[in-house]
């Protein structure tokens, strides 16, 4: 697991394909498919890692 920062995922959903890989990653149940689209539903609950980022194939997910 990363280490925790201040910085949050931004999801390019053009980019996204859907493969749900970021959302399975995420210990914090952050992210979720929303019409097989990756989707942040509890942004109160990231902790910055960047692990869903990491993880993405297609590179849809940046942190800022």
């Amino acid at each position: 697991m990363g280490e925790p920062s201040d910085k949050r995922p931004v999801i390019d959903a053009d980019e996204c394909t859907g493969c749900g890989l970021c959302v399975d990653v995420c210990e914090h149940e952050v992210l979720d498919l929303v019409d097989d689209i990756a989707a942040i539903v509890n942004a109160g609950e990231c902790t910055g890692c960047a692990d869903c980022a990491e993880e993405c194939p297609v590179e849809s997910i940046t942190m800022t």
